[in-house]
């Protein structure tokens, strides 16, 4: 089997573990991410994670609640643990090697994030979830996904969501709107789609990593795409 994609960081947000519920952690939204995921690992693709925290909380959040950006910010980094922990038990449910890392130190839990352990890790067959951010504040976890795709040399950077690709306008909320196949970067920042934030963008633009937004509610697309099948919108 021809595999176009070997290594790849898929971002999840946090938004997408509440399924219907509105909150927390919805747990047949879990498992199939889970199933999805180990689907690519039973293929022999290298598969990084990162996971958003906006389901329990969103540092920018912080402003309406009177906490400090920073200390919000940091509030959403524990968030991202929490889901990465979540994950990574139902993907060992589901029979798969995994090791969480954590930008913020938390030894009892997760491993310190280290390059080249993380890249062993992958060469090893191990799912490999990214939590905590980057560590710092004012950072997304876009930009995380797109700063540890970097780093650890991925093929891709496959952005699952709701909808399957990048549309002129919401979907949900705009019937016209009308859905790209294909975007270069330039594209991207100069019509302003608020897909990814333009950190994230910049930093896969100057490393030529490209990007993938894709439905990732719908089973069976990780492995279509690794196969080379053209699915959502491409940006490179």
């Amino acid at each position: 089997m021809t595999l176009t994609y070997k290594r790849v960081l898929l971002k999840l947000s946090g938004e997408s573990l509440m399924g219907p519920r509105g909150f927390g952690i919805d747990s047949s939204r879990l498992q199939h991410y889970a199933a999805e995921i180990q689907s690519l690992v039973g293929l022999g693709v290298e598969v990084a994670v990162v996971i958003g925290g906006g389901n329990i909380y969103r540092g920018l959040q912080a402003e309406e609640s009177g906490i400090e950006r920073v200390q919000g910010d940091y509030m959403g980094m524990l968030a991202t643990i929490i889901n990465g922990i979540a994950l990574q038990g139902a993907l060992e449910k589901a029979g798969a090697f995994v090791r969480l890392i954590s930008a913020i130190e938390m030894k009892e839990v997760a491993e310190p994030y280290i390059r080249r352990r993380a890249i062993r890790h992958l060469e090893k067959g191990r799912v490999v979830i990214f939590s905590g951010g980057t560590g710092s504040p004012y950072f997304t976890t876009d930009t995380t996904a797109a700063l540890r795709a970097n780093e650890i040399g991925a093929d891709i950077l496959l952005k699952g969501t709701r909808v399957d690709g990048i549309y002129s306008a919401d979907p949900e909320r705009d019937p016209a709107a009308t859905k790209y196949d294909k975007l270069s970067f330039r594209n991207v920042i100069s019509e302003d789609l608020n897909v990814m934030d333009m950190t994230a963008f910049t930093l896969c633009r100057e490393n030529g990593v490209p990007i993938i937004v894709f439905d990732i509610n719908e089973s069976g697309n990780l492995i279509k795409i690794v196969q080379g099948e053209e699915l959502g919108t491409l940006v490179s």
